[in-house]
């Protein structure tokens, strides 16, 4: 591609060099919207905008805090009323802590080695 030098050119020629630059960029974007569409088929699902959803998405897990009224949280996504009531009393969080041994569910990973 020449070199081309924008200082020189007036404000029409800048203006055409835009315009074929847009027009030049449609197409490409166009055409790997193409390539990412088919590639999406042969993987065999369908192309969704490049995201895809957590592996740990829906799976149980071991409760890892207790109140003091049998109520259990996971400690995954928003504090339950129950927590959040007993941090404005000034408690901390650690102090509704499960031990680890008392956990049900939990399972060591074994190493592959």
């Amino acid at each position: 591609m020449a070199k081309v030098n924008l200082s020189t050119m007036n404000v029409q020629s800048l203006m055409d060099l835009r315009k074929r630059i847009d027009e030049r960029l449609a197409e490409c974007r166009t055409e790997m919207e193409k390539q990412l569409a088919e590639m999406g088929r042969i993987g065999g699902e369908p192309a969704r905008g490049g995201r895809r959803g957590s592996a740990l998405k829906g799976k149980k897990v071991a409760p890892k805090y207790r109140s003091p009224s049998g109520e259990t949280w996971a400690g995954r996504g928003a504090k339950p009323r129950w927590v959040v009531a007993a941090i404005k009393e000034g408690k901390k969080l650690d102090d509704f802590l499960i031990e680890k041994s008392a956990r049900k569910g939990r399972r060591k990973r074994r190493s592959k080695h």
